[in-house]
């Protein structure tokens, strides 16, 4: 179980935006009907949250879980990311040269184009939707008939998403982080701004073994995704879920491209690989 191997969290456990913790919640629900087997739990993807957008900016989307101004990772332009040409005609991230991952779970438009989900049931997917995006995730991550309860899946379906050991150690902090505890916190109301460059570094996300196509839905344009080698994901496994009272402490942060990405503190980070460098891919 990915409980004995992860490390130990602190208590208290993490806050987590009341909009963007039900988009989690019910992704959770929906994949145990779905796809029972894989056995998602909400606190991984409140952990690639995290790392990805910060829980949307610290919840800050509307009633309907969208976010008040889109969340756009760097150009991926081949400087410091990888090259991906325009998928979308600029559709979701307003470029028309390159694409960009968007979101609170920051895909690129190709990968959406194929996984993209309608989450709050209102006709359309949109991954700048938290619903959208965490109902997205959880199916991109149970792909290929995961078990997140298998340390092996668990860490395969996490590297699907980032091809980057070093972002499997931080997402599994986070989810072991959340695991031990959670706090409910309300949402920032109120527009945050135009356009803005991402919350967390973004490059190309690895299609994971046996793509499945989405249902439902689709948003347009729809454009075809390029085939790209899947990379082995982890698994989650299932801790108690219990809400904490009392402030997390606060967390140090490191500097990974374009962005600052909190981490857990008192030792919940495992350390780093010799000569790892800094995070090159997500979403």
């Amino acid at each position: 179980m990915r409980d004995k191997a992860a490390p130990a969290a602190r208590p208290g456990g993490g806050a987590v935006p009341a909009t963007v913790l039900d988009a989690y919640r019910k992704s959770e629900a929906a994949l145990a009907k779905s796809t029972p087997l894989c056995g998602l739990r909400w606190q991984l993807l409140a952990a690639i949250g995290q790392v990805e957008s910060a829980q949307a900016r610290g919840g800050a989307v509307d009633a309907g879980g969208t976010t008040y101004s889109p969340i756009i990772g760097p150009q991926l332009n081949g400087r410091g990311f990888a090259t991906i040409r325009d998928t979308d005609s600029g559709a979701y991230d307003g470029d028309s040269s390159y694409d960009h991952a968007v979101g609170p779970m920051q895909f690129i438009p190709s990968t959406w184009a194929m996984w993209g989900a309608d989450g709050n049931g209102d006709g359309s997917a949109d991954p700048h939707n938290v619903y959208d995006a965490a109902l997205a995730a959880g199916h991109y991550l149970c792909a290929g008939g995961r078990d997140l309860s298998e340390p092996y899946d668990f860490d395969r379906a996490v590297l699907s998403y980032n091809r980057s050991r070093e972002y499997l150690r931080i997402v599994t902090s986070w989810f072991a982080y959340f695991t031990d505890g959670h706090r409910e916190v309300p949402d920032k109301k109120g527009r945050t701004g135009p356009r803005a460059e991402p919350d967390s570094p973004s490059t190309r996300r690895k299609e994971p073994d046996s793509p499945r196509p989405r249902t439902g839905a689709s948003p347009s344009p729809r454009p075809t995704p390029a085939p790209t080698p899947s990379t082995p994901k982890p698994t989650p496994s299932p801790t108690r879920d219990r809400p904490s009272s009392g402030p997390t402490s606060a967390a140090p942060a490191v500097t990974l491209p374009g962005t600052v990405v909190e981490l857990p503190d008192d030792g919940v980070l495992p350390g780093a690989e010799p000569g790892a460098g800094p995070l090159t891919s997500n979403g």
